[in-house]
């Protein structure tokens, strides 16, 4: 892990999130051609052929999950998944500003290939604020109608996962393979739905 993440998950873990719920379901958005090429990207960066492809992979892999509530980033990569995979379950998904990537300011367009989580970009967010809207935001999304999906991005996972004190390994990081969170006792745990149908074991 390198500091930057070291930084990320301790800044989490000192205001673990909490949720009511006994499971969830996250999602990252489907690839654009700024992740293939590993790039900073804006806002309006939009699904690559292969995102639509992931995504509308995505949406038969949760079709039967029992899914009352999808709340979406509102960056458009985002929002985009979130329709394909709201369509089988007949759900709007809510928008939630809170649940953007972080802005990386004048970094956009550069390469992200070493990203420094604990860098403070000029004209985009430190650390400490996208860790803290993160969480705000998780939190409210959770608080929606169980079982939830959010559908997000990578950083939200990092943080999403360091607030519940799951260790997420970097077969999870994938575009647009859900995930499955769930309670263990006092502890939680996330699972791939995608290792799951391809009969990959579950990773804790």
């Amino acid at each position: 892990m390198t500091p930057g993440l070291r930084q990320l998950v301790s800044l989490a873990e000192a205001h673990p999130l909490a949720p009511a719920c006994d499971h969830f379901y996250f999602l990252r958005h489907g690839q654009t051609e700024c992740n293939a090429r590993r790039i900073f990207q804006a806002a309006d960066e939009p699904l690559s052929a292969l995102g639509l492809q992931q995504a509308a992979r995505a949406a038969e892999l949760l079709a039967d999950e029992p899914i009352r509530s999808i709340v979406s980033s509102n960056v458009h990569r985002a929002l985009t998944t979130a329709h394909t995979v709201s369509a089988p379950h007949g759900i709007a998904p809510l928008v939630h500003e809170g649940l953007r990537e972080r802005h990386f300011g004048a970094l956009i367009g550069s390469s992200s290939a070493h990203i420094d989580w604990a860098c403070a970009p000029e004209g985009g967010e430190t650390l400490p604020e996208f860790v803290e809207r993160k969480r705000a935001a998780l939190e409210e999304a959770l608080a929606q109608p169980a079982p939830v999906l959010v559908v997000a991005h990578g950083g939200s996972l990092y943080v999403l996962a360091a607030l519940l004190g799951v260790a997420v390994d970097m077969g999870l990081m994938g575009n647009a393979q859900p995930l499955r969170f769930e309670r263990d006792g006092a502890a939680w745990r996330v699972r791939s739905l995608m290792q799951q149908v391809d009969g990959g074991a579950a990773i804790a």
